[in-house]
């Protein structure tokens, strides 16, 4: 018969994963009741601690102490305390134990864990019962040596406190006599701690412990700030106040004005500040005395720095008050002085939009500032503010009388230069003229054949735009700006006809020189002929320089060189 693989190849997988699973299971259990056997011995162990802890033994030792009543009800606590736990805690949790050892021993998995839960918990709550108990005997029993240690090194404290505070009596003036009873209250509180340790009443040791530390912390800080507290509250700022007062009358005499320091009343509050302060001290309460008392010295040194700040603002304002008065007074001169005139210079003279703005904006300014300086000499002669606020209001009416010199400058720069244009251009149309009958009197004396019609037209022009600066000169009121651009035209235009007459009669008494040295050439040479009766038809034409140039050119074909020459010769 043919045996299927399939299936014993599927046969001894789920046999060898069968086996697997059964060690698996068998070790895992095993391994769990190992860990529950540790578990148990554990507890075992805690419990046999708790057993053997010395309870007993410290008992018999707050035995021998007791001296009083309150003692004897806490020893009578501890030992009913005590029974309970050994008499009914302990061997409760012994059954528990055995019960806990029987479920292992059965098997019963599940009633172990739940055993062993309650077991635990009940070894914790016996634990701490045992370690509380423990703890409030044990400290019962070191009481006197853990007090006695303490209050040696608070007594060392208390000396080397009391010797530096001995040492140094004069620096703590009348409060000393306050700080050493104060020390004679911590001595008695070391005589309460004799009496209380001899009583063994440590529930009240423990107070008396901290109350002399706390008393010697404090008396630490006493000492230590009492000195400067005393220096500052009695005499540096009673000699401040006292310094301040004294300068505060003296410059009020002098016509400073102060109100807004609010001297006397600050003074006033200081003092009954300070009052308060030794008040405090005086009961030992220093705290927040050192800063209220350093803050209220910053404030009074800041008022030396307020007179003082004062006096120089006064000297400043002095030196700068008889040079402002001076430069304000001459621009109201001048400002006036110009207003006079200012009808007939707009009578003579066209003055634009904007150079009257700029008047009106310097009037209206040089209006308030007078009222604004009057108001400020008023209010420091009734005493309505301080001569720092005179000073630098007095600095800004300078800045701002500057620039109104400025402007007002800038306006005289501009109404004088009107007048010294007007008269240049009288001057300027004088010498056009002039220069325009020195070039027709030189135009006469040449004899011009004819006159071309280039030069007619700059003589027409020359002589219209000194015509229109005439006219110009001849209104009223004068613009200043046309009559400039009018004379400049002209003028430009005069010497051009002038330089113009100059050159054509150079050209033309050359040209003629040329043509009767060129005219025996012309028999020989008919491009000299031609060239010729060309240079002649510019003549006729009035053209002398294209004649000139025609001439050079012919006379260049014969006489080489003889062009250059000339040129250079014109030039």
């Amino acid at each position: 018969m043919k045996v299927d693989m399939n299936i014993v190849f599927s046969i001894t997988y789920f046999i060898v994963f069968a086996i697997i699973v059964f060690f698996l299971f068998f070790f895992n259990r095993r391994r769990r009741v190992k860990n529950y056997e540790k578990n148990i011995s554990e507890i075992e162990y805690e419990k046999n601690i708790i057993s053997t802890s010395p309870i007993a033994s410290e008992l018999e030792k707050v035995e021998t102490i007791i001296k009083n009543e309150r003692m004897e009800e806490k020893y009578n606590n501890w030992i009913e305390r005590y029974k309970h736990l050994r008499e009914i805690r302990l061997p409760d949790f012994s059954d528990m134990l055995i019960e806990l050892g029987l479920a292992l021993e059965n098997k019963e998995f599940a009633r172990y864990a739940i055993i062993e839960a309650k077991t635990e918990l009940e070894l914790y709550k016996i634990k701490n019962a045992n370690d509380s108990l423990m703890k409030e005997i044990t400290d019962i029993n070191l009481s006197e040596e853990k007090y006695r240690t303490i209050i040696t090194k608070l007594k060392a404290k208390y000396r080397e406190l009391n010797n530096i505070f001995n040492n140094s009596k004069e620096e703590y003036g009348e409060f000393f006599e306050l700080i050493d009873l104060q020390f004679e209250n911590i001595e008695r509180r070391f005589q309460d701690f004799e009496a209380f340790m001899e009583r063994n009443e440590y529930d009240e040791v423990v107070h008396i412990v901290k109350a002399i530390d706390t008393m010697i912390d404090h008396m630490i800080v006493v000492v230590d700030e009492t000195p400067n507290l005393v220096l500052l509250a009695t005499k540096v700022i009673p000699k401040r106040i006292e310094s301040i007062t004294k300068i505060y009358e003296e410059m009020i005499a002098d016509d400073y004005s102060l109100d807004y320091l609010n001297v006397n009343y600050n003074m006033e509050e200081s003092i009954k500040n300070i009052n308060l302060i030794i008040d405090r001290i005086k009961v030992l309460n220093l705290e927040d005395c050192m800063f209220e008392l350093t803050t209220m010295l910053s404030y009074l040194d800041s008022l030396f720095e307020d007179f003082d700040k004062e006096k120089i603002a006064r000297k400043s304002y002095d030196n700068n008050k008889y040079l402002f008065e001076e430069k304000l007074a001459k621009t109201n001169a001048s400002f006036d002085d110009i207003y006079k005139q200012l009808d007939t210079i707009k009578t003579n003279y066209a003055l634009r939009d904007n150079e009257l703005d700029t008047l009106e904006k310097v009037k209206e300014s040089l209006e308030k500032l007078n009222k604004n300086y009057k108001n400020l000499l008023k209010n420091l002669a009734k005493k309505k503010i301080p001569y720092s606020k005179a000073s630098l209001d007095l600095e800004e009416y300078t800045l701002n009388l500057k620039e109104l010199e400025d402007d007002l400058e800038n306006s005289l720069n501009t109404m004088g230069t009107m007048y010294d244009d007007e008269q240049r251009a009288r001057e300027q149309l004088g010498d056009i003229v002039d220069l325009l009958a020195s070039a027709k009197i030189r135009k006469r004396g040449f004899n011009f054949p004819v006159e071309s019609s280039a030069y007619a037209i700059q003589l027409s022009e020359a002589k219209e735009a000194s015509l229109e600066v005439s006219k110009e000169l001849s209104k009223q009121p004068i613009d200043i700006k046309i009559l400039n651009t009018r004379v400049d035209t002209a003028r430009d235009l005069a010497i051009k006809l002038y330089s113009t007459t100059t050159d054509n009669i150079h050209n033309a008494s050359l040209c003629e020189k040329l043509l009767v040295h060129a005219n025996r050439y012309r028999s020989s040479y008919q491009k000299v002929d031609d060239g010729l009766d060309a240079a002649e038809q510019q003549f006729i034409k009035g053209n002398y320089e294209s004649s000139l140039e025609i001439v050079l050119n012919v006379l260049e074909l014969i006489e080489k060189g003889i062009k250059e020459m000339y040129i250079n010769e014109i030039k």
